[in-house]
């Protein structure tokens, strides 16, 4: 190994490291704090909950922050070796600027690497375990969960609205069942209201049970028909608190192997539903790429920065990543799986063939 490569991988690393450090915490910890904050804070949850939300979270933010860091280093370091006339240095000493690049490139790939293993394994476990701390949220004080004058979603095929909440009781339960494997647009096959009711937490089946008072239900028979019936009292709807119960759904919290099996056993699921399974599959391997092919154009966009200051670096950084991401909106909105996955690895097609144009015009420099 050169003293160059020591000497700029050094700096790449730390760059990095910094970089990702600084991501994670003020831009993707902090906002998603602040979605939380009504369950975690202001529900007084235990510290430890908190915790164990952080460890979850992490894994997920690293999957962006580790891509956007890297970046970040890379156009930083060579934007500082470029303005302090040590690239000509190097060059003058018979170090080409192909042979220079070389620890970026090594560093790019291992750290590819750990992004595909961190998108494949340990992102849709930290998903899915998120699912789990809300169960156990819901088992300490099921009350929690509730945001009266807010509609939930959180339970499969179930949405519901609470009109208010007292010590004891909430009051004025709307709760909505979509048929089984809808989409998140269809209308409801039953309606359930209730004056009001609590819950009763049975330890020994895993379920929180809801007692209503005054409830009536509202069921769409298959020949269009509604029946409805009434209750003062009734204990009609069980959730589940312990997650093995159920059955994932959502393509996020379900490893490429778990997508698979699913789809498999859901032969029924509409072509546009099946497509959001794909994304999620294409997506976590064309993220992994992304320092790879940030790599690319990193090196001759941060040899072109030339200022004494660090803006510039920092805000090609911030275009960059932002557009690289932005892709992933265009793929969700995608009806097919060859456009959505043209959308995915259009920006690293794109990164890596202007890098390499960049970079041949910065050889003969």
């Amino acid at each position: 190994m050169r003293i160059s490569d020591r000497y700029i991988g050094k700096q790449v690393l730390l760059g990095t490291l910094f970089a990702v450090l600084v991501l994670s915490l003020v831009l993707v910890l902090g906002n998603l704090f602040k979605q939380i904050r009504p369950l975690l804070v202001d529900k007084h949850a235990p510290l430890w909950l908190v915790l164990r939300f952080v460890l979850n979270v992490l894994p997920f933010s690293l999957m962006f922050t580790i891509p956007w860091g890297f970046l970040s280093a890379v156009l930083l370091v060579f934007g500082r070796l470029s303005t302090d006339h040590e690239i000509i240095s190097f060059r003058v000493a018979g170090v080409g600027l192909a042979r220079l690049v070389v620890p970026v490139f090594v560093i790019a790939a291992v750290l590819s690497a750990a992004c595909l293993w961190l998108n494949v394994n340990v992102v849709p476990k930290a998903k899915a375990s998120l699912t789990e701390l809300l169960f156990e949220q819901a088992k300490r004080d099921p009350r929690a969960l509730l945001s009266p004058g807010m509609v939930h979603s959180g339970l499969k095929d179930v949405k519901f609205f609470v009109e208010d909440q007292q010590e004891n009781a909430l009051l004025g339960l709307h709760l909505y069942r979509l048929p089984e494997n809808a989409a998140a647009e269809a209308p409801s096959d039953a309606y359930l209201h209730a004056t009001r009711f609590t819950f009763v937490v049975d330890d020994g089946n895993q379920e929180l049970r809801l007692k209503l008072y005054d409830a009536s239900f509202e069921t769409l028979k298959p020949d269009g028909t509604v029946d409805t019936f009434s209750a003062e009292e009734a204990e009609p709807y069980l959730i589940p608190f312990g997650a093995s119960t159920y059955e994932k759904t959502k393509a996020p919290a379900m490893t490429n192997q778990e997508i698979v099996a699913y789809l498999a056993r859901h032969p029924e699921l509409t072509p546009e539903r099946r497509v959001k399974y794909h994304i999620e599959v294409a997506q976590r391997f064309s993220f992994s790429m992304a320092c790879l092919a940030f790599a690319f154009i990193a090196v001759p966009l941060g040899m072109q920065s030339r200022r004494k200051d660090s803006s510039s670096g920092l805000l090609i950084s911030l275009l960059l990543g932002t557009g690289y991401f932005l892709f992933t909106i265009l793929a969700a909105e995608s009806k097919s799986n060859a456009g959505a996955t043209l959308a995915l690895w259009l920006p690293n097609v794109i990164c890596v063939g202007v890098g390499l144009f960049l970079f041949r015009r910065a050889q003969f420099k």
